[in-house]
């Protein structure tokens, strides 16, 4: 599409009165901070972030502070924004930028890419923001955005329509459309595809672009942008028990398990549970605590059932209770771990440091 320097004038104009100027990775522009906080945003709303980039920018308030924690506070504190990868991910990193620069943020883009879990928009963002360099940003805002403003009729993921949306973006920063800071332009069509742009109910009456809408033009905007295949979603049945022994003074302990490198929330923590494939979810339970651990329980009184999703599937997690173990606690021996997983009795008061997986945290609020 042709963007001329009008149209840049009249999205700057919008954005100066309607951008969210507020938000708090946007008042002091470091590296530091818009990497986290575009590592946060990614798969995850606005609103849901900003319970925890204040918070975690507390308990790591530098890339070093970040480097030389340790992986189950990181955890923590990321705990419930979900896609805990992303957080594995730039713990390595921040270890990474701390001993091969002492610290110092990288400043291109090509040193940027080279940090885990960093793709060609989060380098982009970090050094359009940070370091006000002319490079394009695409992420689900924009690419909404300028689907509809180029009348994009192909599905947006396919590669064809990834080449258009990036030379759109590309567009929009250059010189020749205005003198502007690229962060200032980058924000505003961010900011214009989130409040405006809208994936339902678009308010193209309020759109300072509505002039150059390809989409609006063909009336097209429930259309476009077009997606690709819906996720078809598989239904799963899993059961998770409460393992607890008493200590001499009286304290429980409850039994956890650490989930590995390729399983679902791995380096999180959890209570036993298992995938159940038949009627007897007990049985099931008891077998897998019995192979897993060596211990033998029974699942007695069913707690409570919860309801989620993760990828592809919906989950029926059902909840039981053990019977106690009667023992003394040094007694009561782990005879077996599971391979490359780690087993741990954990005192119920020190449930609330331990980074659990959201379910496993839901679990806990029962005690």
């Amino acid at each position: 599409m042709n963007i001329s320097q009008d149209a840049a004038e009249r999205l700057l104009a919008w954005f100066r009165e309607n951008g969210r100027h507020e938000l708090p990775w946007r008042q002091d522009r470091t590296p530091y901070r818009v990497w986290v906080s575009e590592i946060m945003l990614q798969q995850t709303q606005v609103k849901t972030v900003l319970a925890y980039f204040s918070r975690f920018l507390s308990a790591f308030p530098d890339v070093c502070a970040l480097a030389e924690a340790e992986e189950e506070t990181v955890l923590r504190q990321w705990e419930g924004l979900g896609y805990y990868r992303r957080a594995r991910q730039m713990h390595a990193a921040a270890k990474k930028i701390a001993e091969e620069r002492n610290g110092a943020f990288p400043e291109t883009f090509e040193e940027i890419l080279t940090l885990p879990g960093v793709g060609r928009y989060t380098a982009g963002a970090v050094l359009s923001f940070a370091f006000e360099k002319r490079f394009p940003i695409l992420e689900a805002n924009t690419q909404r955005l300028f689907a509809r403003l180029n009348g994009l009729e192909i599905p947006v993921s396919t590669g064809p329509a990834q080449k258009i949306l990036w030379g759109t973006a590309e567009d929009w920063i250059s010189e020749r459309v205005s003198d502007a800071s690229p962060c200032a332009l980058n924000t505003a069509l961010m900011d214009l595809g989130s409040l405006v742009c809208t994936p339902q109910d678009p308010k193209c009456a309020e759109c300072p672009l509505a002039r150059e809408c390809e989409a609006l033009r063909m009336d097209r905007t429930v259309e476009i942008p077009v997606s690709g295949k819906k996720m078809l979603y598989e239904n799963r049945e899993e059961a998770a028990v409460l393992i607890f022994r008493r200590r001499m003074d009286g304290k429980r302990e409850f039994l956890l398990l650490r989930y590995v490198e390729g399983e679902w929330w791995a380096g999180l923590w959890d209570f036993p549970r298992t995938q159940i494939h038949s009627e007897d979810a007990r049985k099931e339970l008891a077998d897998f605590v019995w192979k897993t651990t060596g211990l033998k329980v029974q699942a007695e009184e069913e707690l409570r059932t919860f309801r989620h999703a993760v990828t592809r599937y919906r989950i029926r997690l059902r909840t039981f209770c053990a019977a106690e173990f009667l023992k003394d606690a040094e007694n009561v021996i782990l005879e077996r771990t599971p391979a490359g997983g780690e087993i741990r009795w954990v005192c119920e008061e020190e449930l609330e440091t331990f980074p659990l997986c959201s379910t496993g945290r839901k679990i806990a609020e029962l005690l």
